[in-house]
């Protein structure tokens, strides 16, 4: 039973499953899940902040018991790391100017973390491929999604103070 909800949680709920392109399923749940909890339900941003780090702290352990057993120390079923990934900008976004965003700003900018989120996920710049290379263990699972989702911040703000100088 435990080993079940183990596998649930990590591959989301079944998600990771799905045999092409199980980590972009995964980071298209995550911006799905994020604008429910932010749009639709009106969460407040301290809830979801501790969600989101319960879940990251839990996936360490549930990963780790994942792979224990697994030849393949990153198997592509494993996309809990996709959502703590895929979370790190669109929940900045959110809580960035204290102002109220609307759903049309929302929906424009989650597409943009997403596509930015999966372009650094897959082409892995340093120090992702640090993390992915080193680390055959649940830490490295995770923190290379960690670093693309930094990754995904740092280059938006680039662009807006790129574009606070060109407008």
């Amino acid at each position: 039973m435990i080993k079940t909800l183990n596998t649930l949680f990590v591959t989301m709920f079944g998600l990771g499953k799905i045999p092409k392109i199980p980590g972009t399923f995964g980071s298209l749940a995550t911006i799905i899940i994020l604008y429910i909890s932010f749009h639709v339900l009106d969460l407040s941003s301290n809830s979801i902040l501790i969600c989101l780090i319960v879940i990251s702290i839990f996936s360490f352990s549930a990963i780790a018991i994942y792979i224990k057993d697994n030849e393949n120390k990153d198997p592509k079923e494993v996309i809990i790391d996709e959502f703590i990934g895929q979370s790190i900008p669109i929940y900045l976004y959110e809580i960035s100017h204290g102002t109220e965003k609307t759903s049309d700003e929302a929906i424009i900018f989650y597409g943009i973390c997403f596509v930015l989120f999966r372009f650094f996920d897959i082409l892995k710049p340093f120090p992702i491929s640090y993390f992915d290379k080193n680390f055959k263990n649940s830490f490295g699972v995770i923190m290379d999604d960690i670093c693309a989702g930094f990754y995904v911040v740092l280059s938006l703000i680039c662009f807006m103070v790129l574009s606070s100088y060109l407008i």
